[in-house]
């Protein structure tokens, strides 16, 4: 029995030392290494800086950093859970179109809509204007809200994020077996009561998936807090580093930010481990929903238009009136340079990011063993982390690798090998695969759970070898797995702000890039084209979502 145990042991630790493993091991490793170096710089001593901000702004960036998530997951979830059940649950004038049209906020970066809405709402914008122009008021006789603020990040912020709650939360609603809402229905409940009692417990784990995934991009956002003067973590990165230049304090406040990424991880994986006790049945019905009248039927109606119109049809409408009256000086050849950067980027980044995805996925499906399951799920942790924290973490490598080897070239040689990694597309690239692999192997993973394992030994049973089965068998069975993959890291690394800011190459602009430099300066209107273009082009995975969605259920249905 014992010689059998070893003997049963061996295949085990050959599959961990296979070439799978070692290539999805050290990959695993390169990717973490941005995070593993801002960890380093913890006990690297920043000298007087750090004591500097440590008595000066350290308390505001975590103050103002914790009151824009309560402010965003406030926002979020009350936008987020409503339409939702609203559009699964109950029947009202409309609720096919905003089955897709709650998503389209998703399209629309954070930083664009505090741009529209500082345009639209602030002193000289024509909210305010036509209010002086009716009422005669002159400056300081009336009260309005300020938009540069705290709250009004907070607002823009969950105007623009809620689709991530209402996205998996539709998708909980949309899952629960009937049986328990036939019950709460039985028992006279009307469909409020049924959602506090009945759907809203059950869905809870997919909500707080939700909100972990908003709060998370709430940190991670660097331009709508940096224009509304709001000093989080990513504005306090940005300040130490440029104004200071000081590499390890920049790094420690990063660290920092870490440690409240991974508070929102910790949370999001314990909801998802209670999820298991709130399985009920496996019987997936056509949806009998509940039939809203009167003053009901125009609330819901209300509340889901306004939340499509204030996160999508208002900025997207203020944005091409502005792309109008300025096409003439914006769009030029300088213009359209900038665009085919942002496509050349995205496209690159996208074909990679499958790529790799593709890689580590099918390594996970082959070898099945710890190490790879750990490799895996330590490629795939880097969409939690901000970008302004993966930009720390690569240049600070890259560029003591580019001085160091440069240093001993010019000292051995007497050439100077200028910069080979830092300030070129390859730390960009780099940033992008650890900012978001997560999002094209998440796709390609689920892709990969639906095809059975009898098709890969068959396949090897005739000979082919594991890079011929999945150019002949997988690719073409996941052809919409990984179409929608490539379309979501596309879009993401077009809207990409804080670490295209720090690591692009000099005189290398982007979309984003170029719609912040203009609306730092007050120059909104000229900042408009740039904005719409990515908008327009964020539009794309949004409908496929939508589609995913609908389809998923009327499979559970079948």
């Amino acid at each position: 029995m014992k010689a059998a145990g070893i003997t049963a042991g061996l295949p085990l630790l050959a599959s961990g030392l296979s070439p799978w493993s070692v290539g999805l091991v050290a990959l695993a490793a390169l990717l973490a290494l941005p995070v593993l170096v801002v960890l380093g710089f913890v006990l690297v001593p920043a000298g007087e800086v750090w004591d500097h901000l440590a008595a000066t702004v350290l308390g505001d960036y975590v103050v103002n950093s914790l009151l824009l998530m309560l402010g965003v997951a406030i926002g979020t979830l009350i936008l987020g859970v409503g339409a939702a059940w609203l559009t699964s649950m109950c029947a009202f004038p409309g609720r096919a179109v905003f089955e897709w049209a709650l998503l389209l906020p998703m399209a629309m970066p954070a930083y664009i809509i505090a741009y529209t809405y500082t345009g639209l709402f602030d002193f000289a914008g024509p909210v305010q204007t036509l209010m002086r122009e009716w009422s005669g008021w002159n400056y300081g006789d009336y009260w309005f809200p300020e938009i540069r603020s705290l709250e009004g990040a907070a607002l823009v912020m969950s105007l623009v994020l809620y689709p991530y709650v209402y996205l998996l939360g539709r998708a909980a609603f949309l899952g629960q077996s009937l049986c328990v809402l036939d019950v709460s229905r039985t028992l006279g409940n009307g469909p409020w009561r049924t959602f506090f009692v009945a759907a809203l417990p059950l869905a809870r784990p997919a909500i707080v998936a939700g909100l972990s995934l908003a709060l998370m991009e709430t940190l991670a956002d660097y331009g709508t807090v940096q224009y509304f003067g709001v000093s989080t973590f990513t504005t306090g990165i940005f300040r130490t580093w440029f104004g200071l230049d000081n590499a390890a304090a920049a790094a420690q406040l990063s660290a920092i930010l870490l440690l409240f990424v991974f508070s929102l991880i910790l949370l999001e994986r314990g909801s998802r481990r209670r999820a298991r006790y709130h399985h009920t049945s496996q019987r997936h019905q056509a949806l009998k929903r509940f039939r809203l009248r009167g003053w009901w039927s125009a609330g819901a109606f209300g509340f889901c238009f306004g939340a499509v119109f204030f996160g999508f049809l208002l900025p997207a409408a203020q944005l091409l009136v502005w792309t109008l009256t300025t096409a003439e000086e914006t769009l030029d050849g300088r213009f359209l340079s900038m665009v085919w950067h942002s496509l050349e980027l995205a496209g690159m980044a996208s074909l990679l990011a499958l790529a790799l995805a593709l890689f580590l996925g099918y390594g996970k499906r082959v070898q099945n063993s710890w190490p790879v399951r750990m490799a895996v799920r330590t490629a795939g942790m880097g969409y939690a982390v901000p970008g302004t924290v993966i930009a720390v973490g690569v240049i600070i490598p890259f560029a003591g690798f580019d001085n160091s080897l440069d240093a001993w070239m010019r000292e051995h040689f007497d050439i100077s090998t200028g910069l080979l990694l830092s300030g070129t597309l390859v730390a960009l690239l780099f940033a992008y695969m650890v900012r978001f692999l997560a999002v094209s192997l998440q796709t390609v993973e689920a892709g990969l759970g639906r095809i059975r394992p009898c098709m890969d030994e068959a396949a090897r049973s005739m000979g082919h070898r594991p890079s011929e089965i999945i150019r002949r068998v997988h690719v073409p069975l996941l052809k919409g797995s990984l179409m929608t993959a490539l379309l979501l890291v596309f879009v993401d690394v077009l809207k990409e702000l804080p670490a295209t800011l720090i690591l692009r190459p000099f005189n290398f602009n982007t979309l984003a890039v170029r719609a912040y430099e203009l609306a730092s300066d007050e120059r909104l209107a000229d900042a408009a084209p740039a904005a719409l273009t990515i908008v327009v082009i964020g539009i794309l995975p949004v409908i496929l979502l939508s589609r995913s969605i609908t389809r998923s259920r009327h499979e559970h249905a079948a």
